[in-house]
């Protein structure tokens, strides 16, 4: 008999598509705790195996579907995803590898020696490499990574949410035009000076929540948004990851590590200091977006979960703010509405 462990998975649709894939009715299905997206996750287990079922929208197969899409590249320049094992577009089900529940970031945390989890880092970077470089070689794939990518457009967009979801709507900050308009101005330069760069894949969102360790292999999630960006922008999601403490030096040993794997793909060395000042210009965008997602998800949900995290991202905004004068506006803003300060206990 079925044991189902929520009243919204007694559907036909979940029974028949699992009944058929196992040919049996003895499995079953345990909610999976959530994540910030809309997607539903469910552990699904069979005599003595266990998989992940993706709940979503429905889909067309057709090889622009950003989920397979995405996966399927990664998966053919061995990028570390999950296999798919079936699915039913339709409905919106995906069946998947069961990766486990060991995350870096529990990795990270579960020792006081953090640099203990190094190595583990270092497989993270060695996953990025292949993204970055053997997925982004691979121009004649028809994956939807290639179609979009952060542009200035974009990454505008990112930092507006920014403004609107934790100065504007979270802090209610006053604010005046004037002020407004020249911060703004630093936004457009921030964001046009990172579309400047030499775009590659980017999985968007590569941080230790998204990297799952299982049999001692790192192994990668969440990439159904990948797009073509700089190669500094997955770089901050993970060396200045809001989830994690990761000290200057383990950072930079990230950094140095993921140059040298660069260099031995047989791209050109980069200039250390240039590289530095678009991963620190990076850095603010992108932390920047990270908060503005924290606040909106109390704004739009009143899930006070990620308010804990604002404090330590925006001293990550904080210290790569003032590797720049021409951002001391930024700067000065956030001091003056006691950002850096706050804690957000709401």
């Amino acid at each position: 008999m079925t044991a189902l462990d929520s009243e919204s998975l007694k559907t036909e649709v979940f029974y028949s598509f699992l009944k058929n894939h196992f040919g049996s009715e003895s499995f079953q299905v345990i909610p999976l705790a959530g994540d910030a997206s809309a997607r539903k996750y469910y552990r699904v287990v069979h005599k003595e195996s266990a998989w992940v079922l993706m709940s979503w929208e429905p889909f067309v197969d057709d090889g622009r579907y950003p989920f397979l899409s995405v996966l399927r590249h990664f998966a053919k320049h061995d990028v570390l995803v999950p296999k798919v094992v079936d699915l039913l577009p339709q409905d919106g089900l995906v069946l998947l590898e069961d990766l486990g529940d060991l995350t870096l970031e529990r990795k990270f945390w579960e020792n006081q020696n953090h640099e203990v989890a190094l190595p583990f880092y270092k497989k993270a970077i060695d996953e990025l490499i292949k993204i970055h470089y053997h997925a982004s070689k691979d121009t004649k794939a028809k994956c939807v990574a290639f179609d979009i990518a952060f542009d200035s457009k974009k990454l505008m967009w990112e930092m507006n949410y920014g403004f609107e979801h934790l100065i504007d709507k979270l802090c209610n900050s006053n604010i005046s035009e004037k002020t407004k308009s020249d911060l703004y101005a630093i936004f457009n330069e921030i964001c046009e000076t990172l579309d400047r760069e030499p775009k590659f894949i980017c999985h968007r969102d590569y941080h230790s929540r998204n990297i799952m360790l299982k049999h001692g292999k790192t192994r990668i999630i969440d990439f159904q948004d990948a797009r073509m960006g700089p190669i500094q922008y997955d770089l901050v999601s993970l060396a200045k990851d809001s989830y994690v403490d990761i000290s200057l030096n383990m950072g930079k040993s990230l950094l140095e590590y993921y140059l040298a794997q660069r260099t031995n793909e047989g791209f050109e060395k980069v200039s250390w200091d240039q590289f530095m000042e678009i991963y620190e210009i990076q850095s603010v965008q992108r932390c920047f977006k990270a908060c503005g997602s924290f606040a909106s998800f109390y704004n739009l949900r009143q899930d006070k979960r990620y308010l804990k995290y604002l404090p330590v991202t925006l001293q990550k905004i904080k210290k790569s703010i003032e590797c720049f004068t021409k951002f001391k506006l930024f700067d000065q803003i956030l001091e003056d509405n006691g950002f850096y300060s706050n804690k957000f206990e709401l």
